[in-house]
C-alpha cells in the first residue's frame, strides 16, 4: 500500500475540486465483508493524470463518466485515473470491503454478553479507504451524502440526522463541506438516550448490554455536554456548524475519542460499569469538552496537511481543560493536566523521536501518524496556555474568532493561524511561534537566591533552554500558627519574564521558593537547597493543589534525570500522600511510584522493600478513609494495594468475601484486578479464571481473563499467550483489545527469569506481526508487548539491533525507539548516572 506524500497531495489539490460523495453501504452481506458503492462528483482544472484511493476486498467495477475502467489497474490502494480531461466528472466505484478487528476502517464487534453485533467507523488519516473510495486528503473537502442498509432492528448513526426509510435503509442528511477522514457511521442495536438543546437533537448511544450504566450517568453526561456547548457559544462567534450532536460509546476503540462532526465516537470504557473516582469522571468530561472544541477547530476549520495536526489537538486539549474549569463543577482540572497529561509531554519531548509542536518536515501520512503523541497534545496545549498568559485571553479569543471567520468550512495552516492572532494584538506572535512551536526539548529553570542588604534577598533564574517564559514565582513561609509545623503559607506570588533583565528582589528568604507556581509554562523546574529541605518536611502543607502538582512533577523529573534517588521519591510519597487531598495527585504519584520506580528504576533486590513501602502507604490511605468521607481516595488506595501485594492472603480474602472490609464491594473491575495480581503470584489457576469469566461474560470480562491467563507463572501459559499474540493464523488473530489485554498480562517483574527467553523473540516476532497486521496492532505491540521489565544492557542491545537491521514498519519503529530510550534511562537511573 502506498502512503500519500505531501507533494502528491499538493499536486492533486491544485488539480481537483471535489464537490460531492454519494455513498451507499450495505451491511447485510455477511460477517466478513460489506458492500460499498461510491459516486464522486468532481472537477479537474486541467488535463492530467491522478488517482483515487480504495482498499477493497474485491473491486467489482469502476466507471468514469459512464466509461468502464479496468479494476485490475488497482495498484495497492491506488486506482489510476489516466488522461483526465479538464471539466466536470463523475466516478462510480462498486466494491466489497473487509470488516476490521483492529479498530481501523469499519470495525465489527460482537458483544459476548448478548451476542449482538455493532459496527462503527474510524477513518482517521487514511482508513477511509477501507470503507469507500475517496480522494483522501484533508484539503479536498466535499459534501457527503450517505445511505446505509442495515439488519432489521438496528439503528444507524452518521454525521447528520438519519431517517429510516424502510427495508433496513437509513438516509443521513448531507454534510456541509468536511474532510474525508471525518466521515462517520455507527450501526447496531444501540441503546439511545435522546434530548434537544438549542433546537438541536443531542443523543447518547451505547451497546444494549451497557444500557443500565449509561442510563445511570446520562444526566451527568448531558449536563456536561450542554454546559460546554453553551460556553463555546460564549467564546466563539461562529455557531455550532452541524445539524445534530450525537455521542456514541463504541467497543474496542483505539483512541480516547474521535471528533467526527455531529457523531463523536468514544471508547465505551467511559460508560462506567464499576466504581470510579471523581478524577476519572473529570477526565471523561474533559474528553467531551475536547471533542466538542474540535467541532470548530478541526472540523469547521481543518488543517491543510498533517504537519499542522497540533492546530487540531493542542487547541482542543487546551480548550477542553479550560472550558471544563469555566463551565462545569470540575474546577481543578488543570491539576490533573499538570500531573498526568503534562508529564506525557515532558517524557515525549526528551526522547530521540521528539519533534516540534509544529513540524515542518511531515513528508507523508505514515510520518504524520507518528506525531499523535504527548507533544501534539500536552506540550502544544501547554504552549497555548503560556500564549494566553502572555497575550491575554481577550486578544487570544479575538484572534481565534478571526481565524474561524476567515477559514470556515475550509482549510488553514500555521501561518494562517498566526496571522489571525497577530490581527488581534500588538505583540510579536510570529516570534513567539518560532520559539515555541518550531523548537524541541524542555527548558529547565533553576532558582539562584542571593543575599542583599538588611537581610533581604534577590532571585535570579538560571535558564537552560531557548524559549521565553512568563512564570509565577511563589514565596512560601512556615505557618507559625501550625502546631505540627507542616503547613506553609503563601507570602507572595510574583510574575516574571525569563530570561530576566535583572535580579528580582524577594525580601526575606522564604522557606520555599517555587518557580512556575500555577503551572502556566512548559518547563522543568528545580529547587534551591533550602527549599528542597522544606519540601521534604512540608510538601503536603502547600495550600494549593496546583502548586503541589508542580512540585511532584519536579520531583518526578529529578528522578528521571538521575538527580534524585528513586528511593527518595518513595520516601516523599510515604510521608506526604497520607495527607494529600487531591485525587489526581494521589493517583499520579502512586502510578509513577509503582509503574516506574518500583517496577523499573530500582534493581530487583530493592523491589520488595519498595513494594512494602507502597503497601504500607496504601494501608494508611485505606485507614484514613474508613469513615466513608472520601470514597474516591479509598478506591485509589485499594487499587494500588492490590497492584503491589507481595503476598496473596489479604487480597484473596477480599475476593472470597466479595468486599474490602469497610468497603468497597468488589465490582467487576476490582475483582479482575485482584484476579490479575493473584495470577502473577501463582495463587489462582485456569479453573479459577474460568469460574470468574463465567461470573462476568462481558467483553471486559473476556479481556480480564486473557490478562490473567497470560500472567500465570507457568511455562505452558506463557507459551499459549505468546502464540495468541504473535500467531500467523489470521482466523485466530486477536482483536485489538484482546491483544492488549494478553500483552499486559505477559510481562511481570516477578517473572523475569521465566520470560527471559521471550525478550529476544519479541523483536523478530513483533516486526513480522506489525508488517502483517498494520499500524494499530504495531502500536499495541510496541506499547504493551514490549519486555518493559527487562532492564539490562543485553535487552537494550537487542532492541538497537532490531532498529538497525530489523526493518520495522514506521509505527513500530517509533514505538520501539521510545521504549528503548526509556530503557536506557532506566539503566542510567539504576546506575546513578545523570541524564
Amino acid at each position: 500500500m502506498s502512503v500519500l506524500t505531501r507533494d502528491e497531495a499538493q499536486t492533486r489539490a491544485q488539480l481537483l475540486d471535489v464537490h460531492r460523495y454519494t455513498i451507499e453501504l450495505d451491511l447485510t452481506t455477511g460477517d466478513e465483508t460489506f458492500d460499498s458503492r461510491t459516486v464522486i462528483a468532481f472537477t479537474a482544472r486541467t488535463d492530467a493524470d491522478t488517482f483515487v484511493e480504495v482498499k477493497p476486498a474485491e473491486l467489482r467495477s469502476v466507471t468514469l463518466d459512464g466509461r468502464p475502467l479496468d479494476p485490475e489497474t488497482l495498484d495497492g490502494n491506488r486506482l489510476p485515473l489516466k488522461g483526465l480531461a479538464a471539466g466536470e466528472h463523475e466516478l462510480r466505484i462498486d466494491a466489497a470491503m473487509r470488516y476490521s478487528r483492529t479498530g481501523e476502517g469499519m470495525h465489527r464487534f460482537t458483544d459476548p454478553t448478548d451476542g449482538e453485533t455493532y459496527l462503527y467507523t474510524q477513518l482517521f488519516m487514511e482508513d477511509v479507504q477501507r470503507v469507500f473510495a475517496a480522494f483522501d486528503q484533508p484539503d479536498l473537502k466535499a459534501v457527503f451524502e450517505l445511505s446505509v442498509t442495515a439488519p432489521e432492528g438496528w439503528s444507524v448513526l452518521a454525521n447528520g440526522r438519519t431517517e429510516h426509510t424502510g427495508d433496513g435503509r437509513w438516509q443521513a442528511t448531507p454534510t456541509p463541506l468536511i474532510s474525508t477522514y471525518l466521515v462517520a457511521v455507527a450501526a447496531g442495536p444501540w441503546h439511545s438516550v435522546r434530548t434537544e438543546h438549542r433546537d438541536l437533537p443531542f443523543g447518547l448511544h451505547c451497546r444494549r448490554s451497557l444500557a443500565p450504566y449509561l442510563d445511570t450517568d446520562a444526566d451527568e453526561l448531558l449536563q456536561v455536554t450542554r454546559q460546554c456547548f453553551d460556553r463555546f457559544h460564549e467564546k466563539f462567534d461562529e455557531p455550532y456548524p452541524f445539524d445534530s450532536y450525537d455521542q456514541a460509546f463504541v467497543p474496542e476503540f483505539n483512541a480516547g475519542a474521535m471528533e467526527n462532526p455531529g457523531l463523536v465516537t468514544f471508547r465505551d470504557e467511559f460508560v462506567y460499569r464499576s466504581a470510579v473516582t471523581d478524577t476519572e469522571r473529570q477526565t471523561r468530561a474533559m474528553v467531551i469538552a475536547h471533542e466538542m472544541a474540535h467541532m470548530w477547530f478541526g472540523d469547521l476549520v481543518t488543517l491543510r496537511w498533517w504537519d499542522d495536526i497540533w492546530l487540531n489537538e493542542s487547541f482542543a486539549e487546551y480548550m477542553g481543560y479550560q472550558t471544563l474549569v469555566e463551565a462545569t463543577r470540575f474546577t481543578d482540572t488543570w491539576v490533573d493536566f499538570g500531573v498526568a497529561r503534562k508529564a506525557w509531554g515532558y517524557e515525549a519531548d526528551q526522547r530521540p523521536s521528539t519533534h516540534p509542536v509544529a513540524p515542518e518536515n511531515v513528508h507523508d501520512t505514515a510520518s504524520a501518524m507518528l506525531n499523535f503523541d504527548g507533544i501534539s497534545y500536552a506540550k502544544g496545549a501547554s504552549a497555548l496556555r503560556q500564549l494566553v498568559a502572555w497575550l491575554g485571553e481577550k486578544d487570544f479569543l479575538a484572534g481565534i474568532n478571526t481565524h474561524f471567520e476567515r477559514h470556515k468550512f475550509a482549510n488553514a495552516t500555521l501561518a494562517d493561524f498566526i496571522d489571525s492572532l497577530a490581527s488581534a494584538t500588538e505583540r510579536d506572535v510570529h516570534a513567539w511561534a518560532d520559539s515555541w512551536l518550531r523548537t524541541t526539548g524542555v527548558d529547565t529553570l533553576t532558582p539562584q537566591i542571593a543575599p542583599g542588604d538588611n537581610g533581604t534577598y534577590s532571585l535570579t533564574v538560571d535558564h537552560a533552554g531557548s524559549r521565553p517564559h512568563r512564570v509565577a514565582v511563589g514565596l512560601y513561609d512556615q505557618d507559625l500558627g501550625d502546631d505540627e509545623g507542616r503547613h506553609l503559607t503563601l507570602r507572595r506570588r510574583l510574575e516574571i519574564d525569563v530570561p530576566q533583565s535583572m535580579p528580582l528582589p524577594i525580601g526575606k528568604r522564604p522557606a520555599l521558593l517555587v518557580l512556575n507556581d500555577g503551572d502556566l509554562t512548559y518547563a522543568k523546574v528545580r529547587f534551591d537547597a533550602e527549599s528542597f529541605t522544606t519540601l521534604r518536611e512540608r510538601l503536603s502543607g502547600l495550600p494549593d493543589p496546583l502548586t503541589r502538582a508542580v512540585v511532584w512533577n519536579a520531583l518526578r523529573d529529578a528522578v528521571r534525570d538521575g538527580e534524585l534517588a528513586a528511593t527518595a521519591y518513595l520516601e516523599a510519597a510515604r510521608a506526604h500522600l497520607p495527607r494529600e487531598t487531591d485525587l489526581a495527585i494521589v493517583q499520579g504519584v502512586l502510578a509513577f511510584a509503582v509503574g516506574q520506580v518500583a517496577d523499573r528504576y530500582l534493581p530487583a533486590e530493592e523491589r520488595p522493600a519498595a513494594l512494602a513501602t507502597l503497601s504500607a502507604l496504601c494501608r494508611d490511605l485505606i485507614r484514613r478513609t474508613e469513615d466513608g468521607d472520601n470514597p474516591g481516595l479509598r478506591l485509589i488506595a485499594v487499587r494500588h494495594f492490590i497492584s503491589v501485594a507481595a503476598h496473596p492472603d489479604t487480597i484473596a480474602a477480599w475476593l472470597a468475601d466479595g468486599t474490602v472490609p469497610g468497603g468497597p464491594e468488589l465490582d467487576p473491575e476490582l475483582r479482575w484486578r485482584v484476579m490479575g495480581r493473584l495470577a502473577v503470584l501463582g495463587a489462582v489457576d485456569e479453573a479459577a479464571i474460568a469460574a470468574e469469566l463465567e461470573r462476568d461474560q462481558s467483553a471486559s470480562g473476556q479481556e480480564g481473563a486473557a490478562r490473567c491467563r497470560a500472567a500465570l507463572p507457568d511455562e505452558e501459559a506463557k507459551a499459549r499467550a505468546w502464540e495468541a499474540l504473535f500467531t500467523t493464523d489470521e482466523s485466530s488473530d486477536l482483536s485489538n483489545y484482546l491483544f492488549t489485554a494478553t500483552a499486559m498480562g505477559f510481562w511481570q517483574p516477578e517473572q523475569a527469569d521465566l520470560v527471559s527467553p521471550y525478550v529476544a523473540r519479541f523483536y523478530k516476532d513483533s516486526v513480522a506481526l506489525a508488517a502483517r497486521r498494520g499500524p494499530a496492532i504495531a502500536e499495541a505491540a510496541g506499547r504493551y508487548a514490549f519486555p518493559v521489565h527487562a532492564v539490562d544492557a543485553e535487552a537494550l542491545r537487542l532492541g538497537e539491533e532490531c532498529l538497525r537491521d530489523g526493518d520495522p514498519i514506521p509505527a513500530l519503529r517509533r514505538r520501539l525507539a521510545d521504549q528503548l530510550d526509556d530503557l536506557a534511562r532506566a539503566l542510567r537511573v539504576r546506575e546513578g548516572r545523570t541524564h
